[in-house]
């Protein structure tokens, strides 16, 4: 066993839409990346949507086209990127049924590779991997509702983010034996900035629970990360392998991290990589990185996330406008208000995700800019960019 150990997670990977073949480019990923990759013990993929022979979606508009498949060719990419872990807990993974999430399982067995978060039955989804370097270290997946379809006793798919009692008894299994413990969660808001309070307050939960770190992704855009005492949370790590349509409708999906975490038996250290994806080219390369990942403690959380929830507003306009230009390119306030107050919008996992009755009065209290007391200026302003 080692006393040190380190681990690198990367964000959203979908190889369909503009990515479409790209595994086939030895130029996909730069040099550098590959080189940082390498530096890690392991890598931890996250792999959103099934790897599955002949499916593809071609939709081109409405909701149809948010439907993601994966050849297993990529499988080429991920072993160069010798990403020896999989989360597969995410939105996407059900989207081509059982036999997808199956599919997905066998690749990764056929490679040796390990899998997080999405099973065959709720027993496979929970279960979670043990590094026995540094003290040990447990990780294991979690998804949001409702996108990412839960598992049951007999049934395929994640384990959910509220399954509070299972995720507890995951938790204490992992710290009975390991010095840390990792929740991998695909959750959140996409396109947004800072977390809504209710994801927030779920990922420090979990923490409560006895977690040292949460890392997420989902939201396609790089976010903010929390130190609370001697723990951690990574909100988003945005995009890295991903590229379509729906997402160019939205600022700094084009932009990403990489995060590495370092670990011995007394403590732990990250480092962050910048990426950035090129659209002409279909590359990803280094970057920098993005302005909007600081430690934004609870003080500074409580001025900005008012001006955050209005920036959340605006894209999720934007985000309607694309997928349907006949009933909101020339909305009124009217008529968007009446958009954020349905029920079939607004409150469908009430607290959990898109919950605009919490979203949209927060939101009000923009007005009161208390959001100017800010001290994290370089947040303020990457915020402030993507207003209307």
């Amino acid at each position: 066993m080692k006393r040190t150990v380190s681990l690198i997670f990367t964000g959203d990977i979908g190889f369909d839409r503009y990515m479409d073949g790209m595994w086939n480019d030895p130029d996909l990923l730069s040099d550098d990346i590959y080189k940082f990759l390498s530096s890690a013990d392991h890598v931890v993929a996250n792999v959103e949507g099934p790897l599955i022979k002949d499916i593809k979606n071609t939709a081109i508009d409405g909701v149809g086209q948010l439907l993601h498949t994966m050849d297993p060719a990529v499988t080429e990419v991920l072993s160069k990127m010798h990403a020896d872990i999989w989360n597969i807990c995410n939105n996407h993974i059900m989207d081509a049924g059982e036999l997808g999430l199956v599919s997905t399982l066998n690749e990764a067995k056929r490679l040796g590779v390990r899998t997080i978060g999405a099973g065959r039955d709720l027993k496979e989804a929970r279960e979670p991997i043990i590094l026995k370097d540094a003290g040990g270290i447990g990780l294991f997946g979690v998804g949001y509702q409702r996108g990412c379809k839960p598992a049951g006793i007999d049934t395929p798919g994640c384990l959910s983010w509220s399954d509070t009692a299972t995720i507890q008894d995951t938790i204490d299994r992992i710290k009975k034996i390991c010095r840390w413990c990792i929740v991998v969660s695909h959750g959140g808001e996409e396109f947004t900035s800072l977390p809504s309070p209710y994801t927030r307050n779920r990922y420090l939960s979990y923490l409560d629970m006895g977690a040292d770190i949460v890392v997420s992704h989902h939201p396609h855009v790089p976010m903010n990360y929390e130190i609370i005492g001697d723990k951690a949370i990574f909100y988003s790590l945005g995009n890295f392998i991903f590229d379509t349509d729906y997402q160019r409708a939205q600022f700094n999906t084009d932009k990403g991290l990489l995060l590495k975490l370092e670990f011995s038996e007394k403590s732990y250290s990250f480092e962050p990589f910048g990426i950035k994806i090129l659209r002409d080219s279909e590359h990803i390369v280094q970057g920098d990185i993005p302005r909007i990942f600081q430690n934004v403690p609870e003080a500074e959380y409580d001025l900005l996330a008012p001006l955050a929830a209005k920036m959340f507003i605006a894209a999720t306009k934007r985000q309607q406008i694309y997928l349907d230009p006949t009933q909101y390119a020339n909305a009124s306030e009217d008529k968007w208000k009446e958009h954020f107050s349905n029920p079939k919008r607004s409150g469908r996992v009430p607290g959990e995700a898109l919950d605009f009755f919490i979203i949209c009065p927060l939101a009000e209290k923009e007005k009161n800019r208390d959001w100017e007391q800010s001290r994290l200026e370089d947040v303020k302003e990457y915020i402030l960019e993507q207003m209307p």
